[in-house]
């Protein structure tokens, strides 16, 4: 959304509040929030600030668990665990581009005179959808296709931190909903992803480490004897 086509109707009250092309409880939403996280304690405004941005470490570590339990098993395991990372960085990619093509400015900015937890962003780094909502989406939905438990955790954390952007004022909640639903749509993909891959993978190009009770898995052929010279 074009920066000069915003036009802000708010005479008092939350309910008056309109944005084009915002939906009006999604404003209304967004400023009861963010005025509740105004009056929140000091220490709740400074773990929000660091968990919203701390939240995305949370998923590379579920990726590496999901990989190192994926290293012994099928090879579409293994894959899946491989893509898992692969399928995020595309959702962030396919967020990016609907950034550009959107143009919504942040709510910080366009409802006027806001006090946030964290400093708006800059002009042109647009609201919708939520970067940080999708890469929560597309990473928890890559989880769970690998591990029902780990995936629970990871949905949760994917929720929190959609939850996390509104509360710290830079996204209106519709565009945490787009994010997340944007990249579970995704995140989806992965097992035909993860079959390609397999078919276009040479064969017996699996990696499968570890040992039987009666030695290694493929032990190597014994080289003939040799006499030794006198």
């Amino acid at each position: 959304m074009d920066e000069s086509r915003i036009e802000l109707a708010r005479s008092g009250p939350v309910d008056a509040v309109s944005v084009p092309d915002v939906p009006d409880v999604s404003a209304r939403w967004y400023l009861e929030v963010v005025e509740q996280a105004a009056a929140s304690a000091g220490y709740a405004q400074s773990f929000a600030a660091f968990a919203t941005e701390a939240a995305l470490g949370c998923f590379a570590v579920l990726f590496a668990v999901v990989w190192w339990r994926a290293r012994h098993g099928s090879r579409e395991a293994q894959h899946r665990a491989y893509l898992a990372p692969v399928v995020t960085v595309l959702a962030y990619l396919v967020s990016e581009g609907v950034k550009v093509a959107w143009r919504e400015d942040r709510p910080c900015r366009a409802l006027g005179e806001v006090t946030t937890i964290v400093p708006c962003p800059e002009v042109g780094d647009w609201s919708f959808p939520s970067n940080h909502a999708t890469i929560a989406g597309a990473a928890a939905v890559a989880v769970l296709w690998s591990s029902r438990a780990l995936g629970a955790s990871a949905v949760a954390a994917a929720l929190l931190t959609g939850a996390s952007r509104v509360f710290v004022g830079v996204h209106y909640p519709h565009d945490v909903v787009a994010g997340l639903l944007l990249g579970s749509a995704v995140a989806a993909l992965l097992p035909v992803l993860a079959r390609l891959t397999i078919g276009l993978a040479p064969p017996g190009s699996g990696v499968h480490v570890g040992h039987t009770a009666t030695g290694p898995a493929n032990p190597p052929p014994e080289e003939p004897e040799q006499s030794l010279p006198c």
